[in-house]
């Protein structure tokens, strides 16, 4: 039996809000000044949020009726969209991010609980049930409210920052490019390690829960993170 994954829900509802209140801050002048995400204004960032609602219907949609619709025709589909949408004027910009995300908590509300389990497909080509299409969206709004260089990760909630580190953990696991890594929170309640194991002795590095999750996800640090022996932080690979 499918579990409808109701606190996702919830997070992707909290997250959106975030996402949108900071696009609106955001002055039509100011749309276009660079994002955190080098190559990529903040025109960019708005667009990519956008269309990868629409994606996300397209996995619920195939989740709903079981005909196979892929998030993008094409990585340049996805790619061309994204320039596209960041050509239009602000205020056209705002509109499709708000009509996109209208689409996309449709279809999450609607979507009837047996259909949750149902087996999709990321961009990557790996498969997936259908309860991890919110948890794909939750990374998506937080992390690049962070991108649009108006807030940092001290503004995500404290559970989000530890379940974005629980998933860049278990990617970077077996990541043969990772460095050894043993993260821990400055109260010792929780740690992760990162890197193939048995490949060395880790550098544990331990900070707050906003700073190790803007560290593993490759983003600006917004509080001291201190590695063990006094050393510089280990390089990590790029997420995602």
């Amino acid at each position: 039996m499918s579990v409808r994954p109701d606190p996702m829900l919830e997070w992707v509802a909290k997250g959106t809000a975030a996402f949108e209140a900071a696009v609106h801050w955001l002055t039509d002048s100011g749309i276009t000044t660079p994002s955190y995400l080098p190559g990529w204004s903040r025109a960019h960032v708005v667009a990519h949020v956008a269309r990868n609602a629409d994606a996300l219907v397209n996995l619920l949609t195939w989740a709903r009726t079981g005909v196979e619709t892929p998030m993008y025709a094409s990585p340049d589909q996805r790619t061309n969209e994204i320039e596209d949408g960041a050509r239009q004027p602000a205020g056209a910009l705002r509109a499709d991010l708000l009509a996109a995300d209208g689409r996309l908590t449709e279809e999450l509300v609607g979507l009837p609980d047996q259909c949750w389990g149902a087996t999709v497909r990321t961009a990557r080509g790996r498969e997936v049930p259908a309860t991890m299409v919110p948890w794909m969206r939750v990374r998506e709004v937080w992390v690049h409210t962070v991108d649009l260089d108006i807030t940092t990760f001290d503004d995500i909630p404290h559970e989000v920052c530890a379940a974005l580190v629980d998933d860049v953990a278990t990617g970077f696991l077996t990541h043969p490019d990772c460095p050894p890594v043993e993260l821990r929170t400055e109260d010792g309640a929780r740690s992760w390690l990162l890197g193939v194991p048995g490949d060395g002795e880790p550098v544990v590095v331990s900070g707050d829960l906003p700073s190790l999750a803007a560290y593993t996800t490759g983003r600006p640090v917004p509080g001291p993170l201190h590695p063990a022996g006094g050393g510089s932080l280990p390089k990590l690979p790029a997420w995602l």
